[in-house]
């Protein structure tokens, strides 16, 4: 970690860095100049495949903000008007129904609407995340939100699966748009595995366009304070325990077992805008400042750094993707949030640890950590009506920049309840960039196939949506008939990460071969041999 820091501030890997990606982008202006009539031919000349029937996966979504306002609105209004008596929430050993909760607050159906609802980001949220987590509160009510989108209620979580199933079908309607909604997992207690598996099994969320991710936020500092736990082991032990226990013994956790099946990847969530503790970057930094080194050492009540979570995070999904492997059972892919605010670090440990990244708006500040994710063309998932309302102004956002320069990137909608109207959010965000970037029908088509690639679905499922090769670089990996991208193009990204990894090489191997001695100041133009000039 220390040593990536130390590149990304080395100077002349800052000036090489600049260079490089100005010359990509200049690269992509003109192939599109001289080869866009050619790449539009090819995809005219390919039959069935447009902008509605072509794969694309929302890699970035939250479940409990997975919905539109109106949606939730609807939902909530009909079982005001059809479940009033029924018991919803305990509060100081009392059980109230619907109707008393709805009595305490003084609503009605008739009554409350969108602007009452009040889910919607506003101005208001810009830069506070703080007043944007209070958002999830139905008509800024906590226990609103308890009852209608928690998986673990009174109602063992009926009304959020209703609304699920009621996603899902939306889903398998529109046909060509997946997701992978995210799911919480807090590291309180080891129970909560078991609470979570029993309630998709028990109300069988299952879809074939959606795959679970499991995001686990960064909290240990409150459990600590409220004496949940003694230190951060135990909150490692309380979200990797029970995974390796149910793949070790399948029979012991038995709807956990078939839960994991459907699970892709973990998550790692929480406000990036919050300071972080130092960082230490080597074994004489935590001597010196007297951090613990070992999770079973950290029984402090201060939040360890975003890299500590990620590493130890990164190195448990690690040992149990092998384990898993061993035994047949699927594994887990490591997407976690970085670098939609808060400190570059974060994007440091992420591209030392992660497979993909959400947002990644603060790579613009480091070109040399943006080239790093180039060549190693590392996912990110951009969600560019989120970043309008909570950090990144949509006339300012890096998307169009990182397309142009040939970053792996795609979109996501992040939470729809937020900061979507339509019932496709996915569709009304690359709408939304297509007319605030002029961005080509050829474009759209790279980053649907890009959003697939970064996606965690089964290989067998992505060969089937971009074809069998799907994993060679290039127009040999390519499928028109099912991506709707031109092998022109795919073929332009290939050559030129090639050709940037080669300059990279000859960068190295010239600054570790001794040159020659210098020619004279003023020594006279060789001249050119009729050799050469022919």
């Amino acid at each position: 970690m220390g040593r990536l820091h130390d590149i990304c501030a080395h100077g002349p890997a800052y000036t090489f860095s600049v260079r490089r990606l100005a010359l990509l982008e200049s690269r992509y202006k003109l192939h599109t100049m001289e080869w866009e009539k050619a790449e539009l031919s090819q995809m005219r000349a390919n039959p069935h495949r447009d902008y509605y029937n072509c794969r694309k996966v929302d890699t970035h979504i939250h479940l409990a903000a997975a919905m539109n306002q109106k949606h939730l609105l609807r939902f909530i209004k009909k079982r005001m008007k059809t479940e009033m008596d029924e018991p919803v929430i305990e509060r100081n050993g009392k059980t109230l129904t619907l109707r008393e909760v709805c009595d305490e607050l003084r609503l009605s159906p008739y009554d409350i609407n969108l602007d009452s609802l009040g889910m919607h980001a506003d101005r208001n949220v810009f830069q506070r995340f703080d007043k944007f987590n209070l958002k999830y509160n139905p008509l800024g009510d906590a226990s609103l939100r308890e009852i209608f989108l928690k998986t673990d209620n009174l109602q063992n979580g009926r009304y959020l699966a209703e609304l699920t199933h009621e996603l899902f079908e939306d889903l398998e309607e529109s046909k060509y748009v997946n997701t992978e909604y995210r799911l919480s997992i807090y590291g309180r207690k080891r129970g909560e595995w078991a609470r979570l598996a029993e309630w998709v099994q028990g109300h069988r969320l299952f879809s074939p366009n959606n795959r679970w991710l499991v995001q686990v936020p960064r909290l240990y500092h409150l459990y600590r304070r409220n004496g949940t736990l003694n230190n951060f082991e135990e909150f490692l032990d309380n979200i990797f325990a029970p995974l390796f226990e149910a793949t070790r013994d399948p029979g012991s956790h038995p709807e956990l077992h078939l839960f994991l099946q459907q699970v892709v990847g973990f998550d790692c969530v929480d406000d990036e805008s919050k300071p972080d503790s130092p960082m230490p970057t080597s074994l004489e930094d935590w001597a010196r400042r007297g951090f613990a080194a070992e999770p079973r050492e950290w029984d402090s009540e201060a939040n360890p750094h975003y890299a500590y979570y990620a590493y130890y995070l990164y190195a448990n999904i690690a040992v149990l993707n092998q384990f898993r492997a061993s035994r047949g059972f699927s594994t887990f892919a490591f997407r976690p949030h970085a670098g939609e605010a808060g400190e570059l670090s974060h994007l440091h440990a992420a591209f030392l640890c992660a497979d993909a990244i959400a947002h990644g708006l603060n790579l613009r500040r480091s070109p040399p950590l943006q080239y790093l994710y180039y060549l190693k063309q590392v996912g990110i998932a951009m969600s560019p009506l989120s970043n309008n309302m909570l950090f990144c102004e949509l006339s300012k956002s890096p998307f169009p920049l990182y397309f142009t320069r040939g970053l792996n990137v795609c979109l996501s909608t992040d939470d729809p309840l937020m900061f979507h109207y339509t019932k496709e959010p996915l569709m009304e965000e690359y709408c939304i960039a297509r007319h605030t970037w002029q961005l080509s029908s050829i474009d759209l088509a790279e980053a649907f196939r890009l959003s697939v690639l970064h996606s965690s679905f089964e290989p067998s499922v992505k060969a089937y949506w971009l074809g069998s090769d799907y994993e060679l670089p290039g127009a040999a990996g390519n499928d028109i008939t099912r991506t709707n991208v031109p092998d022109i193009r795919l073929e332009f990204r290939r050559r030129a990460l090639e050709e940037e990894l080669a300059a990279v090489g000859g960068a190295i191997a010239a600054a570790h071969v001794p040159h020659g001695p210098s020619p004279p100041l003023h020594a006279p133009p060789s001249r050119p041999t009729p050799a050469a000039m022919a």
